[in-house]
Order: structure tokens, then C-alpha cells, then sequence
């Protein structure tokens, strides 16, 4: 199985990356969390890019708030699946992080989820790497089915109070 790996420009972000952290260890995806930034550190944050497929990996996470180029950094620097989470990290509510995350140049793309998204960014992690994974294509399956059965018995709570 390929590896995952979240990237974060700061460490003040590891609070906002547990949830991806979570996932992967739910669904037993080997992965690595690492601390580069675009700005300060863009020759590691290249590196490593650059070096990540040769190294295992098979999807990138890079998490960024205020200016956020990480995502773009990184993928600059692939041709791996990077995934941007825009991180809450200023006064704007995070929507500065969106933007620059999702605004990225033709021929450099960027998947993006949702401002500190970071459980949906390690799900859509999980389901690129299971398009050669049997075994965690099924518990993907299984969790929506879990979450499914879930909302459903909530449906029945909630109609049975009337």
C-alpha cells in the first residue's frame, strides 16, 4: 500500500490536522506528518516533493492558513495527487487559506476540501489510494454504510417524537 503524507506549514496546525491523522490510522494507511513551509523552508518543501513518489507515497496532504502556497508548492514539485486543507489561521476565518489553495495556475492542480477539513482530506487520501487497494476500497465502503445506517436510525428518533 502507498503511503500518505500530511504537510503542514506550521505546527500551530497539528491541532487542526487530527482528524486526518485519525482517519489514517482507522484505516491502518501508513503515513507521515511533516512541518515545511513554502515560505521559509521552500528547498525541503522541494525536496521532498520531489522525492516523494520514489519514496513511497501515493498522495500528498499539505495543510496552510493565511497565504497558504503550500499546496501549491508541493505540487509544483509532483505529479502526485496533493490535496489542500486551508487552515483558520487569521482573522478572515480562514477564507484567505480557500482561496489561495484553490486558485492554482492551469496544468498545477490542487484538490481542495473545506477550511480545516481535515478529515475529508484524509478519506479523499484514502479513496485515491484504494483504487489499487481491494481491502481499503471495502472499509471505505463499510464507513458509508456505517454513516448511512447512522443517519438513518437518527431519521427514526427523531419521526418517532411526533
Amino acid at each position: 500500500m502507498k503511503k500518505a503524507a500530511i504537510i503542514m506549514g506550521s505546527k500551530n496546525d497539528l491541532p487542526k490536522l487530527t482528524g486526518a491523522i485519525d482517519t489514517f490510522k482507522k484505516f491502518d494507511v501508513p503515513f507521515e506528518v511533516h512541518v515545511f513551509s513554502a515560505h521559509r523552508t521552500p528547498e525541503a518543501a522541494s525536496n521532498f516533493s520531489k522525492n516523494a513518489r520514489a519514496n513511497g507515497f501515493g498522495v500528498l496532504i499539505a495543510a496552510a492558513g493565511k497565504a497558504a502556497h503550500l499546496a501549491g508548492a508541493i505540487a509544483a514539485n509532483t505529479t502526485l495527487p496533493v490535496i489542500g486543507i486551508p487552515v483558520d489561521a487569521s482573522g478572515l476565518g480562514g477564507l484567505d487559506a480557500l482561496l489561495s489553495t484553490v486558485q492554482m495556475p492551469s496544468g498545477i492542480p490542487v484538490a481542495c476540501v473545506g477550511i480545516d477539513g481535515s478529515t475529508n482530506a484524509a478519506l479523499l487520501a484514502c479513496e485515491i489510494i484504494a483504487v489499487g487497494d481491494e481491502a481499503l476500497a471495502k472499509k471505505l465502503a463499510d464507513k458509508r454504510a456505517a454513516d448511512s445506517a447512522a443517519v438513518l436510525e437518527a431519521d427514526k428518533e427523531i419521526s418517532s417524537m411526533q
